[in-house]
């Protein structure tokens, strides 16, 4: 007997907000994530809340969360990129899947990225985006990483200066996020954040957060890529305003900052259009939503999926003419 369909009807991909929409990101902990009709439900001891999941970009998941089958169903279905953080969010242990399911973008960084040459012009357009009034197109690796070191150390001498905290550098030590100063627990709770962030756009296009082009050989190399085109702009001079207001909550405070900043500074639309940019030279979004499946080949480039290729042979030996079965 077939059972009548219960809750909200599942979206066609098309239907759901674009990744540039949506809210940039929802931080839980200590509490029970299920699945209402078309938005989830946070439980805890407070009470309930509902949040219309195809709304969200990323959702984070801390420590004491218990999430159901269903909602990780519903969460998957519209895009939204779950991941499992550590406490406070500033640990990153596993993700959620893409928004798109072409890989046009993904073969694109893909070729660009094990190319030398394409590898370096894209590396530049990255210096380029911090660097808007120089000239950085014959500038090395070496010559890039020491301009962009100045660049940050100068945001962080002012940003200090500006909100009147002492800085005596960066230090941060995962196992004891407690034994940080006020400015350094702000600076991880917020770039934990925009990490989230960088790899729900990421990953909600088809591309690969390993696939790096400054950073190399971690499997979130290109989300550090992505997110150190924004740090200095949204993270910085934030943790230090929320380390000169000497709060209990640092963390909480600095994530509701930086989400609110987010959302201001329309961050999420600069995303997908910098990424587009970097990879393909243009700020048209052109994302593909078929489930359309091909063969490669070396010469067309692609054939059709799903047909049984092959030749029938005579008794003789004699090729006879091309046999094309398409399959089931």
């Amino acid at each position: 007997m077939k059972k009548d369909y219960v809750g909200a009807k599942k979206a066609e991909i098309q239907e759901l907000p674009q990744i540039k929409e949506r809210i940039s990101f929802l931080y839980v902990e200590r509490c029970l994530v299920n699945k209402n009709d078309s938005a989830v439900s946070i439980t805890d001891e407070r009470g309930t809340v509902n949040a219309p999941a195809a709304s969200l970009s990323v959702i984070m998941l801390g420590p004491g969360t218990s999430i159901t089958h269903r909602a990780m169903e519903l969460l998957g279905n519209v895009g939204v990129t779950v991941i499992w953080t550590g406490e406070r969010g500033v640990r990153y242990y596993a993700s959620g899947s893409p928004l798109t399911h072409s890989s046009s973008l993904l073969t694109t960084q893909a070729a660009l990225v094990t190319n030398v040459r394409s590898r370096l012009a894209v590396a530049r357009k990255m210096y380029q985006m911090r660097f808007p009034d120089d000239d950085v197109s014959d500038l090395t690796m070496q010559q890039l990483r020491g301009k962009e070191g100045a660049r940050v150390r100068r945001v962080y001498r002012n940003s200090a200066k500006q909100y009147n905290v002492e800085w005596t550098g960066r230090e941060y030590d995962p196992d004891d996020f407690e034994g940080g100063s006020a400015v350094n627990q702000a600076l991880s709770a917020g770039t934990a954040c925009l990490y989230g962030l960088a790899h729900s756009v990421i990953v909600a296009l088809g591309c690969s957060p390993g696939l790096g082009f400054v950073h190399t050989g971690h499997e979130r190399s290109f989300v550090y890529d992505i997110a150190d085109l924004y740090k200095a702009e949204f993270v910085i001079p934030t943790a230090f305003k929320i380390a000169s207001e000497n709060l209990e909550d640092i963390s909480g405070e600095m994530r509701r900052s930086v989400r609110n900043l987010i959302s201001e500074k329309h961050l999420l639309e600069r995303i997908v259009k910098d990424l587009h940019y970097l990879l393909t030279d243009s700020e048209d979004i052109d994302v593909t939503f078929s489930d359309i499946v091909d063969l490669w080949d070396e010469k067309s480039g692609t054939v059709k999926n799903g047909i049984s290729y092959g030749k029938d042979i005579s008794p003789d030996g004699e090729e006879l003419a091309l046999s094309v079965e398409v399959s089931e």
